[in-house]
């Protein structure tokens, strides 16, 4: 599958943390009230979404990575 973004360093954080808790991107986003598509931002890199960054970075437990 071609992809028009690259996953950044914090999007395969975000994917391993998500694999780890077995939970997939779509339930987590429901459970915290996250839109899938700053996700989805935050996983290309497509978009800063810093609002969200913190936050996914806080309940994942992961470190915020620079873009």
């Amino acid at each position: 599958m071609n992809r028009k973004q690259p996953v950044t360093s914090f999007g395969w954080a975000i994917k391993q943390r998500l694999a780890e808790l077995q939970m997939d991107q779509q339930t987590f986003c429901e459970c915290y009230g996250i839109p899938p598509s700053r996700l989805s931002n935050l996983i290309n890199g497509t978009r800063k979404a810093a609002r969200y960054r913190k936050q996914v970075a806080e309940l994942l437990d992961i470190p915020e990575y620079p873009h």
